[in-house]
């Protein structure tokens, strides 16, 4: 069965017209003699015409090689300019991307991607931020933020939203074994809370549990939302997660819907400043897509739509 042509052949046709010989174009493409007599005759065979005459000092193209001489080099130079442009973003990729995020993204998200991120682009520098303060992405403190928000942002700052960021009471499944799946709140009063999440997470998760009278039910409490995590998964109790983060988890199982009326989105962001650095856009570009590959899997229901338009840049 006759193969199709590659650019391999037509790049050992264009030597041989070039230098007269197999011999010559062998040197010149460092391959034997034989290697690319044997290219050039596969390359006639499939295209079933003869480009070269055969005489006892070199090889002549024909009148079929010539009519097809000027489109080989086209072809030659869209290759070359096609390996030049991406050595040059090879060339342009590297340095430290700084991304920020809560430490319960980043720990059960982030952290496998950005492996294989890196395994794709050792080249490229991340830092990853779980500070609890709020980074300025328009002073350079990250360049990118993966980021739950009900206000507007900052003039400069771009992005892409991802879906409504619901959170909601989870369990283990050992927990629901022993001791039961609460549904209700009824059922909570019976259940030890698992309190914490630190920051502004801590105030709306307090005040909820204020509201539901189930906060004197906290029997453990942790300063970060990943001992939230930790201390849910162990079994200790009830506690609050992130439904992007729980819903992916086979051993997690959500108690009650998740808390209603927030306008909380969560988004990927960037700065102007830095949306078109080849590193930034890069990282963005990646994350972007895991989180939605991963909010498709674990949420079919999106809302609001994946893709929302752009935030608003500077002038």
């Amino acid at each position: 069965m006759t193969r199709e042509p590659e650019w391999s052949d037509w790049r050992v046709f264009l030597a041989v017209a070039r230098h007269g010989s197999t011999l010559g174009a062998g040197k010149a493409l460092r391959l034997s003699q034989s290697t690319a007599a044997r290219r050039v005759s596969a390359l006639e065979e499939a295209l079933g015409v003869k480009l070269f005459e055969r005489r006892a000092h070199g090889y002549r193209l024909t009148d079929a090689g010539a009519a097809v001489l000027d489109q080989a080099e086209a072809l030659e130079a869209a290759a070359l300019g096609a390996e030049a442009r991406a050595r040059a973003q090879a060339r342009s990729l590297g340095g430290t991307v700084r991304i920020t995020t809560e430490e319960v993204f980043a720990v059960t998200l982030l952290t496998p991607w950005l492996r294989e991120l890196h395994g794709l682009h050792p080249e490229i520098r991340i830092e990853l931020d779980c500070s609890r303060e709020l980074r300025d992405l328009g002073a350079g403190e990250a360049d990118v933020a993966l980021r739950s928000t009900s206000k507007a942002q900052p003039e400069g700052l771009v992005g892409r939203v991802l879906q409504g960021d619901d959170w909601a009471l989870y369990c283990s499944r050992d927990y629901a074994a022993q001791h039961g799946l609460p549904e209700s709140r009824r059922d909570l009063l019976h259940h030890n809370i698992i309190g914490g999440g630190g920051g502004g997470l801590w105030r709306v998760y307090s005040a909820w549990l204020e509201e539901m009278g189930l906060l004197g039910r906290v029997t453990m409490h942790y300063d970060g939302s990943n001992g939230l995590l930790s201390g849910i998964k162990s079994g200790l109790g009830v506690g609050v997660l992130p439904c992007i983060v729980a819903r992916a988890d086979p051993d997690l199982l959500q108690c009650l819907r998740p808390m209603s009326q927030h306008d909380r989105k969560l988004w990927l962001l960037t700065h102007e400043r830095v949306r078109h650095n080849p590193s930034v856009r890069l990282v963005t570009d990646f994350l972007y897509d895991k989180l939605s590959r991963h909010i498709r899997a674990t949420d079919p229901a999106l809302n609001p739509p994946l893709g929302e338009p752009l935030l608003r840049a500077a002038p």
